[in-house]
């Protein structure tokens, strides 16, 4: 972990202030994964393309390889002697993670017939189950959809993790942890996320996946 967090301080020195909020998410992912749980993640724009990138990183390979265990490589075997071989080699060890952001028909329903800011929150509330965690992405720490779902994940027992800027928002009293990159134009804030969920999911990876 080491590692990982002084290449991100080297590369982006401004990110020193969120070290101690980094390593404190890293170790509540490690912990939902280690107890079977997996991950929801929202947001807006430019960070609801985030939450697709961050499930992308997590749901399959990203710099290690992750072949299934031998105990599902016999069972396919056994199961489809005809696929099974192909099945295991093209088959890859998962951290599951599923954007709220990807449901348009769902969405767009529950917008049109409920409210727009409760998009995710409706997800989270059927998705979600104690032990899982939720990351909502936000430049201002405010926006109300992002919020709203935090709001839901917390009364039902998930763990909450802010991704915002420098003030927080209303992230910084509803998230177990809050990573604030310390700057305050939304393309900056933006361009320092994905630096911060990349080290995040290196981390993830090999712990899970390393040798």
């Amino acid at each position: 972990m080491k590692f990982e967090i002084d290449r991100l301080v080297t590369k982006y020195p401004e990110l020193s202030a969120c070290v101690a909020d980094i390593e404190e998410t890293f170790q509540l992912l490690r912990e939902t994964y280690r107890n079977e749980g997996q991950v929801l993640l929202c947001g807006n724009g430019g960070s609801a393309a985030d939450c697709e990138h961050i499930v992308g990183e997590l749901m399959k390979g990203f710099l290690l390889k992750r072949p299934v265990n031998d105990s599902i490589k016999k069972k396919l075997q056994e199961d489809f002697p005809h696929d099974g071989d192909y099945l295991a080699d093209h088959l890859q060890g998962a951290l599951p993670a599923i954007s709220l952001v990807s449901q348009s028909s769902l969405i767009s329903a529950f917008a049109n017939d409920i409210a727009a800011d409760m998009i995710y929150a409706q997800q989270v509330f059927g998705y979600g189950r104690p032990g899982d965690a939720v990351i909502g992405i936000s430049t201002s720490g405010n926006s109300k959809n992002v919020i709203h779902a935090l709001q839901v994940a917390r009364a039902k027992g998930l763990k909450t993790i802010g991704l915002t800027g420098k003030n927080g928002g209303q992230m910084n009293s509803i998230c177990d942890v809050t990573i604030c990159v310390p700057l305050e134009e939304t393309l900056d804030i933006q361009e320092r996320h994905l630096p911060i969920y990349h080290t995040l999911c290196v981390m993830l990876e090999k712990e899970f996946f390393g040798q």
